[in-house]
């Protein structure tokens, strides 16, 4: 395992200079769960949530959250992201899967927009679904690929 690159070598934080990196192209796609009543989801997939379209409102709030990954990650490298692609699937009885696939030609990867959306699209269907079920639980975000970069791809390992 490597070094943690964010420290100099007196310990303090920095940005990590990517000055020097050649751009490519970088991906990643991350993925999370939302565990909610059976009611609850019924109420998602009949759209009768008391503020609006619950899965709708996720997807523009996940890809609002990619776009300012730099603003809330206080390491993070603003990027002007090329793509983000957000897929909310219901998974009765009793659960929203959320995937998030972020793509930019750049110096540096989209490993945390791609964890950013998914977070941001489970805490919204939080926040819309919270008056009929506080009982909701986020579970299992994480990256599930990437690619580009000096490290190469990574793909999760689906055995264990």
């Amino acid at each position: 395992m490597g070094e943690l690159s964010h420290y100099d070598e007196r310990g303090a934080s920095r940005m990590v200079d990517v000055s020097a990196k050649e751009p490519s192209l970088r991906t990643a796609r991350a993925s999370g769960l939302v565990r909610m009543a059976a009611t609850t989801l019924r109420l998602i997939l009949d759209r009768q949530a008391a503020k609006g379209d619950v899965l709708e409102t996720a997807r523009l709030a996940a890809i609002m959250g990619a776009k300012r990954t730099g603003d809330l990650i206080p390491l993070c490298h603003p990027l002007g992201l090329d793509a983000v692609e957000v897929d909310l699937t219901p998974r009765p009885p009793d659960a929203v899967e959320i995937t998030a696939t972020v793509k930019v030609h750049g110096r540096t990867g989209v490993e945390m927009e791609a964890l950013t959306a998914v977070s941001v699209a489970a805490l919204t269907i939080y926040d819309m679904c919270k008056a009929v079920d506080r009982a909701m639980v986020i579970e299992r975000v994480r990256l599930e690929e990437k690619t580009g970069g000096a490290r190469g791809a990574y793909v999760r390992d689906r055995s264990g």
